[in-house]
Parts: C-alpha cells; sequence; structure tokens
C-alpha cells in the first residue's frame, strides 16, 4: 500500500520553509515551487524533472518538450507511462511559487528551456530532487521517510477523500487502468475509518 502524508503534513511540507530566516534564496524558491507542484498535480518525479517552461519544438539536434509549464491555463502538459500525454491542473499555491521562482531562475547552461534547474545550470534530476526533497522534510520535522512519491500517494489520495471522484483522479494520475487507482479508494477507506474510531461515541468498548 502506498503511504501518504495527513493533510496537515503535507501542507507543512510544501509550505514556505518556517526553519528559513531572512529572504528566499534561488535554490529554497526552487525547491519550493519543485514541492508544491508535486503535490498540486500529484506528478511522477521523471514528469516534473522533464518539464520545460514553455513547449520547444524539435530543433537544432534538439528533442520536442515532452512536458511543460502553461500558466495561462493554470496546468501543465506532461508526458507519463506509455508515452502518452496527459493535462494536469496546477493550484494557486503551486502556481505562486512557481512564479517566484521563474522571477529568479537563470538561464539554464546549455541554452535548454528547463524548467527546474541545478546549482550548476542544468536540468534538475531525480536524484538530486529526492535528496532535496529528504532534507527539506527532515529540518521540517515531518515524521516520516518522505520522497517524492509520498507526495503522488498525498495528492491522489487527498483529493479522492475530498471528491470521492476515482475517475478523476485516475485521469490527473495518469494511469491507463482504473484498477490501478482504485488502491486509494483502500486509502480512503483507511481515512474514514480513523475519523469514526475517533468520533463515533460507539466505535470503541470503554
Amino acid at each position: 500500500m502506498p503511504k501518504a502524508l495527513s493533510v496537515d503534513d503535507a501542507v507543512r511540507l510544501v509550505a514556505p520553509a518556517q526553519h528559513q530566516q531572512g529572504a528566499a534564496e534561488p535554490e529554497q524558491l526552487c525547491n519550493r515551487a519543485m514541492f508544491e507542484l508535486l503535490y498540486s498535480s500529484g506528478l511522477r518525479v521523471s514528469e516534473l524533472t522533464s518539464l520545460d517552461t514553455h513547449y520547444c519544438k524539435a530543433e537544432n539536434g534538439r528533442e520536442a518538450s515532452l512536458g511543460w509549464l502553461d500558466m495561462a491555463s493554470f496546468e501543465v502538459i506532461v508526458t507519463g507511462k506509455g508515452n502518452k500525454m496527459r493535462k494536469v491542473p496546477v493550484g494557486k499555491a503551486a502556481l505562486v511559487a512557481l512564479t517566484a521562482w521563474l522571477a529568479v531562475r537563470p538561464p539554464a547552461s546549455d541554452g535548454s528551456a528547463a524548467l527546474f534547474l541545478s546549482t550548476r545550470g542544468t536540468r534538475i534530476s531525480p536524484r538530486v530532487l529526492q535528496l532535496r526533497l529528504k532534507a527539506h522534510a527532515l529540518a521540517t520535522d515531518i515524521p516520516a521517510n518522505v520522497h517524492p512519491h509520498v507526495l503522488r500517494h498525498s495528492f491522489a489520495s487527498h483529493v479522492l477523500q475530498s471528491s470521492g471522484d476515482l475517475r478523476a483522479v485516475q485521469e490527473m494520475l495518469g494511469h491507463s487502468s482504473i484498477t490501478s487507482t482504485q488502491v486509494y479508494t483502500a486509502l480512503d477507506f483507511q481515512h474514514l475509518a480513523h475519523v469514526y474510531d475517533q468520533a463515533h461515541p460507539r466505535a470503541k468498548v470503554k
């Protein structure tokens, strides 16, 4: 079973870091934009690191964009498993974080349109993203082993808890089969069972 963060822990993880003092550095703004987008849109780590700032067609030896940000439409276009492209909404908090990052994003060292950059100015790698998220989670005292897929699980679980719309969650996650998404109904039941245990006067035998 995938492990999802509680709503409070997920929000605390992606919100502006309280342990950082003074004005945010570009790397901090990049991190916040990445973490917000992971939770906002439920992206796979490979989908997030493949994003460009805008769509780029194939030219001068470069391949066309696999994914890109569309701020005007409040969405990202990504290429998932099986080379299937999909559009996913981006929430307001993620848009704010992305706007702050884009305002300070330096040009990529290789001239690419990569949305998220390493300290060397190259497209950020999944491994660097994993390390940054883990370090941030530890600094934020999140009581879980946090990696990018945890935010994807949390996104799916929390949207399903609020909406109950399994098909919509399937589309946003890019699952080809509803069976892959149905695992989150078990997570949702766990949430309901916890609420029941805490709230119903006859839930527990005294």
